[in-house]
């Protein structure tokens, strides 16, 4: 057969795949962020501000979706480890004026195992169950386009502000996302005259969960020196009622099978979305999960224990190698990452290190530390003054990178302590001052933000706050157990 007559029979096949969606190059960071444009306004954390669980599930999903994508868009990438990911899918009706509050969602959970990013964002976008139409237009610019073309490194961040055409939205029907935040922004109200509204909810929610509250800590108390636990955490923002549940249930089996809990004792149990053992040494307890699933994982204890000083003991090499710069958790302190996968990457990072003649000063980078980042395939230095460390990098350039950036790192860490101070001075103040019962943050907001909100807080001083449970956020929301949500840039 000619090369001519091979070229026809693939047109022509291609003509009658599932959706028409081959490629035949890399798709581009630029054409991946527009063909997932009906997800990203599906799925944004923005729209589910009075929903915290599923902004935080959303959050860290897309974390995890992005840096996926990443790794298949690098050139010469090999296939990535399967990702099991969960969204929140909000749902508008047609016809309908938009209505943030009101709008619902659905949880969608799938798979990705893909070997390029045309197939995982076809494979997002069908999980989703939203539309893939508009991949045609991608597939007709390939047609066009050199097999040759592939992204390079400079490229974006998939995650990141879209801008659409407004023509886009006439033509989809889907809403405008910027039209509804800003309809959002204009009917918000300012703090005194919100507090003013929902003050007496509060109050009343807060003093019917006292009941609630004190069950709580009476049994994270009982189970913690019972079973001599360091802690009991919940990994996401579940409400008093939920974690009490929870409690019940561990302390029915305790009571049930004791004997199984004894692996338990010099840790924090952290109640979470899945069960195993998180890269900071946490057992975490699947809230779906069953007693069966739960005794299956305390009996593995003891080896994910061994994986775990392991681990501990391959960062403290990895310390010596690296000028005495300290290897971090990734994740908020490990709180997402298994042990297992923790302990494949620190040891992989570490026989590359060893099989290179790295002449560093053995406290050249003493104060510093650095984040090993599965999903990056270049270096770089965080803003809050940490090394984002590609596994795979190549030891000789690391090595000449962390010298060169060892000042800005410095100084970076020092405004961060320094912030961080400034921020624990401003809560206790704002504690004191305004006589709240608890002032917390979400992990979103920064150092900074936090300490604008608090100074503004101590200037404007409103009484209603008195007594209340208040959470620095990014909107206004009463929760269930009466605490407070407030928008840390509110309104005057």
């Amino acid at each position: 057969m000619s090369v001519c007559s091979a070229l026809r029979c693939v047109v022509r096949l291609k003509k009658h795949v599932a959706a028409g969606l081959i490629h035949v190059r890399a798709l581009s960071g630029a054409e991946a962020v527009n063909a997932l444009r009906p997800f990203y306004f599906a799925v944004h954390p923005d729209f589910f501000g009075q929903h915290p669980k599923e902004r935080e599930v959303n959050e860290n999903s897309l974390k995890r979706l992005n840096g996926y994508l990443e790794t298949l868009q690098r050139p010469g990438a090999r296939s990535v480890q399967p990702m099991k990911l969960t969204f929140y899918v909000r749902e508008t009706k047609d016809g309908e004026e938009p209505d943030l509050i009101s709008a619902g969602f659905r949880p969608v959970t799938f798979t990705l195992q893909s070997s390029d990013v045309l197939s995982a964002v076809v494979n997002v976008l069908r999980s989703c169950s939203l539309p893939v139409e508009h991949m045609k237009s991608f597939t007709q610019s390939t047609q066009r386009t050199s097999p040759q073309r592939t992204s390079t490194p400079g490229q974006q961040p998939f995650y990141r502000p879209i801008k659409w055409d407004k023509s886009y939205y006439s033509f989809t029907g889907f809403r405008d996302p910027e039209q509804e935040l800003e309809q959002a922004k204009r009917v918000e109200p300012t703090l005194s005259l919100w507090l003013r509204k929902h003050e007496p909810e509060a109050t009343k929610k807060h003093k019917a969960s006292l009941p609630r509250r004190d069950e709580l800590q009476r049994l994270k108390t009982e189970l913690c020196l019972k079973f001599s636990l360091t802690d009991i955490r919940w990994q996401r923002s579940w409400g008093v009622s939920h974690r009490c549940c929870q409690l019940q249930s561990l302390s029915r089996l305790s009571l049930q099978n004791p004997e199984a809990l004894v692996p338990l004792q010099g840790h924090t149990v952290v109640f979470s979305d899945e069960s195993g053992m998180n890269a900071s040494g946490h057992v975490m307890l699947g809230t779906m999960d069953v007693h069966h699933q739960w005794l299956k994982l305390m009996a593995r204890v003891p080896s994910l224990r061994s994986l775990q000083h392991q681990s501990l003991w391959l960062k403290e090499r990895i310390s010596l190698l690296l000028g005495g710069a300290v290897v971090l958790l990734p994740d908020r302190l490990g709180s997402e990452q298994p042990i297992a996968e923790h302990y494949s990457s620190v040891s992989a990072f570490h026989k590359s290190l060893l099989s290179a003649s790295l002449r560093v000063h053995p406290r050249s980078l003493e104060g510093l530390s650095m984040v090993l980042d599965n999903n990056r395939s270049m270096p770089s230095l965080h803003d809050l003054g940490h090394f984002l460390i590609p596994v795979t990098s190549d030891p000789s350039k690391l090595q000449s990178f962390l010298q060169s950036h060892a000042p800005e790192a410095r100084r970076r860490t020092q405004r961060r302590l320094q912030q961080k101070r400034e921020e624990d001075s401003a809560v206790h103040q704002c504690l004191v001052s305004l006589s709240l019962h608890t002032l917390s943050k979400e992990p979103s907001i920064s150092s900074v933000q936090m300490n604008l909100c608090c100074s503004r807080l101590l200037e404007l001083r409103p009484p209603l706050l008195q007594g209340l449970d208040l959470r620095v956020s990014r909107y206004y929301s009463v929760l269930q157990d009466g605490d407070v949500c407030v928008p840390w840039d509110w309104n005057n």
